[in-house]
């Protein structure tokens, strides 16, 4: 099947055998967070506060380290290609119970470790919420030094981990920086939180850190700041623009509705060299859902690939659900993600460019049609094997098997 898909797609100027072979190399940065709820390890650590919420109470939680990155290592053996884990700083592995201004680096050897172990790269995020320092919904913005001092300590000890991360691993690693800050009701000064999240920032990237590529998160809302949001996307952008070696992340549930970041991509490219995504799933007005393989995820990857961009935009994945097995979720969200990417790769993008050119807007709509009907599954299924994958729904029943053994047996 697949050498009657190859000979088709051929008609097309399409070489699925190059496809396959990008395929590989197209890193997706999964994030360690689904697998324990966004809970962490932390001592005392329970519920999330600060802007964001998980819902659901399926059995089989990751509760520790161990757990966390035995699960993580069976969903990576149902997932093809190149992988990286995105891990938040509240999961350090230490004996000591350390506050979040006083992480270090040794507090995430464990992680090293094991990324070495499973020749994965590594990302991070300071973890600015769940926390008694989250005064009033307000971090790097808040009116109070103390608080101010004790968030920017803390995002500077990050960045230092990230730093670490990437010597270790001999690859780049993306500092994501989000915070919850906001106001529940309308503000009367939209100002000067901003300008004190401007002078936060300027402290903490003041640091200059080999191999990390600094990023600022934007949101539209968040739980409990549905009125204002100190760090929006105009704010983090024009930072971004002016702050060599900082760049906007794109999270496509952190935007009104009617936003899609697909759009914005091309838009950026114009400026910066790289873009970081994290590709979520937004329903109405929240985000973080299970990515399926809809619409936006495929348009997504259309302007990745039409732009030459798969090494530009740094491809992250941004959801918790806990209603459904956890496992199920990473392999999932992560596949979409993957399929999305092939299905852009086989499309003939240089002539429907030249159709855009030529103004041939007739011949550009019915080609762009037909290569929907084009058989990519094929190709999948092929990727599959090549990464000695099963090319059928049985991984499903592998996912049972190991709740079953494993995940049923943690109470």
């Amino acid at each position: 099947m697949y050498q009657d898909a190859k000979e088709r797609y051929s008609r097309y100027n399409i070489d699925t055998e190059a496809v396959l072979e990008k395929m590989k190399h197209i890193p997706v940065s999964i994030n360690c967070w689904q697998g324990d709820d966004v809970i962490g390890f932390e001592k005392g650590a329970g519920a999330l506060s600060g802007g964001i919420q998980t819902t659901g109470n399926y059995p089989g939680r990751a509760r520790n380290a161990q757990e966390l990155m035995q699960d993580f290592e069976f969903a990576s053996s149902l997932i093809p290609g190149a992988k990286r884990l995105n891990l938040h700083a509240s999961y350090l592995i230490s004996d000591r119970d350390k506050d979040r201004n006083e992480i270090e680096v040794e507090d995430y050897k464990a992680w090293v470790d094991f990324a070495k172990k499973n020749r994965l790269g590594l990302d991070f995020n300071p973890t600015c919420f769940s926390h008694p320092m989250v005064v009033n919904n307000l971090t790097l913005s808040s009116p109070h030094k103390n608080v101010r001092d004790f968030w920017i300590e803390h995002c500077r000890r990050s960045r230092r981990v990230a730093a670490y991360f990437a010597k270790e691993l001999n690859t780049h690693c993306v500092c994501n920086l989000w915070i919850p800050d906001g106001f529940k009701d309308t503000p009367a000064d939209r100002l000067t939180p901003r300008l004190r999240l401007k002078d936060a920032l300027d402290e903490i990237f003041e640091e200059k850190l080999d191999g990390v590529i600094d990023s600022v998160e934007s949101k539209v809302f968040g739980i409990g700041v549905e009125s204002f949001t100190v760090g929006s996307s105009e704010f983090y952008l024009a930072y971004a623009s002016h702050h060599d070696g900082v760049y906007q992340l794109l999270d496509s549930g952190h935007y009104h509705p009617t936003e899609v970041i697909s759009e914005k991509l091309p838009a950026l490219l114009c400026f910066f060299d790289r873009i970081p995504l994290h590709v979520t799933r937004a329903v109405r007005w929240d985000s973080d859902h299970v990515v399926r393989l809809d619409d936006e995820i495929k348009e997504i990857a259309k302007e990745i690939v039409r732009n030459d961009a798969e090494e530009k935009v740094l491809i992250g994945l941004d959801f918790f659900d806990a209603s459904i097995n956890r496992i199920a979720a990473w392999v999932i969200g992560t596949r979409n993600m993957q399929k999305a990417m092939m299905m852009a790769l086989l499309e003939d993008n240089a002539r429907m460019k030249a159709d855009q050119e030529s103004e041939d807007y007739t011949h550009l709509l019915a080609y762009s049609e037909e290569m929907k009907t084009l058989p990519w599954q094929e190709v999948w299924n092929e990727f599959l094997i090549r990464e000695n994958l099963a090319d059928d729904f049985s991984w499903y029943d592998d996912i049972k098997k190991y709740e079953k053994d494993v995940l049923s047996k943690r109470g």
